[in-house]
């Protein structure tokens, strides 16, 4: 009777483990290596690691936004990074950008940072406005890709096409930087957190140009995920004023497979410890608890929810 006692409470305990043991893998799909969502995610494993002592944590490189979406949607990850823009498409099944069905296994754990639509030209090319960009060399992004939905929105709103580029490349953010370096491109749009590595790199070995994006154009794309923002002056070397262009909010995704108790241990080690993201990168001073869970373009992941409510960040 006694043995049977004691295998009854062992059942029993083991019923009731909290759900996060269940979570045996946890991959954050991130971005290329020289931008923003790399060392953003490799801080944010280091803490999932912690909150989860029995998952395996990991790191993905990836082409950012639209692929990280597209690998949640396959259950190929469990936490990815990607632009509010982009994640509102894939919702919504945006076949013009690449989303021939909405991806309705996404969920969202938290608005982050803002992304700023950085166009950065080599002073030498005389690029100083959009208008100065016809007829030269442009990156803008992998195909497709996050950073190249913006370029087109801003483009478009600016009265621009790709047709008027001279050449466009569509390269990652550490080789657009190359080219321009070795004179083979005049200028790079990036979509990222202010700071990003890449262009830092390019504005320590050649003088460049931060592009202003007019808040008229800002207000012409027409799409509320796109807000006014600025580059502060010194953000880049040689950068001694403050650059007006468009912002665009950064949404840490989940999918609806994801255990809910691992999401929220996951919600909650972002925000009780900001300070080791923003020692990452500066970028992670734009996370604010008290917006993280508002305006969101996709449902909230349970999980993250139950943290908002019990933190007093939703009603």
């Amino acid at each position: 009777m006694k043995l049977l006692k004691s295998l009854l409470v062992g059942v029993i305990a083991l019923a009731t483990l909290p759900a996060i043991a269940e979570q045996k893998f946890v991959t954050v799909l991130t971005g290329g290596t020289s931008g923003v969502y790399y060392p953003m995610g490799v801080a944010m494993s280091q803490l999932f690691g912690t909150a989860l002592p029995n998952a395996k944590v990991s790191v993905q490189s990836t082409k950012a936004s639209a692929e990280n979406v597209n690998l949640l949607q396959a259950n190929r990850g469990e936490v990815a990074f990607a632009l509010g823009d982009t994640v509102s498409y894939a919702w919504h099944g945006n076949t013009e950008v690449g989303f021939k069905k909405p991806l309705d296994k996404l969920r969202a754990m938290a608005a982050i940072y803002p992304n700023f639509v950085q166009i950065v030209a080599s002073k030498d090319s005389g690029i100083r406005t959009l208008a100065d960009l016809k007829g030269k060399r442009v990156s803008v992004g992998a195909p497709k890709s996050g950073t190249e939905l913006n370029a087109r929105a801003v483009f478009q709103a600016a009265g621009l096409s790709y047709d008027d580029l001279g050449k466009v490349e569509y390269l990652p953010f550490g080789e657009s930087v190359e080219l321009i370096k070795n004179r083979q491109l005049d200028a790079t749009l990036q979509s990222a957190g202010l700071g990003v590595a890449s262009i830092r790199d390019l504005a320590t070995s050649i003088d460049i140009v931060v592009v202003p994006i007019p808040d008229d154009v800002v207000k012409a794309i027409g799409d509320s995920a796109y807000q006014a923002g600025v580059i502060p002056a010194g953000t880049y070397g040689g950068q001694d004023a403050d650059v007006p262009t468009a912002a665009i909010r950064n949404i840490l995704v989940t999918h609806a497979g994801v255990e809910e108790a691992a999401v929220y241990e996951m919600t909650k080690a972002i925000f009780t410890n900001l300070d080791a993201l923003v020692a990452a990168h500066s970028a992670a001073k734009g996370i604010q608890a008290d917006s993280a869970a508002r305006a969101l373009p996709i449902p909230l992941h349970p999980g993250a929810e139950r943290y908002y409510r019990e933190a007093g960040l939703l009603e």
